[in-house]
């Protein structure tokens, strides 16, 4: 069932999110003080493409850099992408077919909010709900 709602998502809206997500990450690296930003964008953009079966934990050892990090991307960024899968969330869940899709976007909300300090992992490993 994952594979399928994975392929379902892909085609309909991974893809185009990780695109963006990647074409971010590039001009995140462009700049040398925004290559952290640019990293999470590229895990955020993996995870964008597959997110059925992984779920998103606390990285051990992320300290004040991480949480100063992702005070800069909520003022920046983090807000903006929030409310935008927040929005195509709602509007998908008002379909009986799109209300898994709709909860993977709501599932991207946290991970878009504050992506620094965050691992994507495998929902089904004893690790994932550390």
């Amino acid at each position: 069932m994952k594979t399928l709602l994975n392929l379902i998502w892909l085609v309909l809206a991974g893809f185009w999110l990780a695109v963006g997500y990647a074409v971010a990450g590039i001009i995140c690296c462009v700049l040398i003080v925004t290559i952290p930003f640019g990293i999470a964008s590229f895990r955020i953009a993996g995870y964008t493409l597959w997110p059925f079966g992984r779920t998103v934990v606390d990285k051990p050892g992320a300290g004040a850099g991480a949480l100063l990090g992702n005070i800069i991307w909520i003022i920046f960024a983090g807000w903006w992408l929030a409310l935008g899968h927040l929005t195509t969330g709602i509007a998908l869940c008002l379909t009986i077919i799109g209300i898994p899709l709709g909860v993977a976007n709501f599932k991207l909300i946290p991970v878009s909010l504050l992506p620094l300090g965050k691992e994507i992992v495998p929902s089904n490993q004893p690790f994932a709900t550390r």
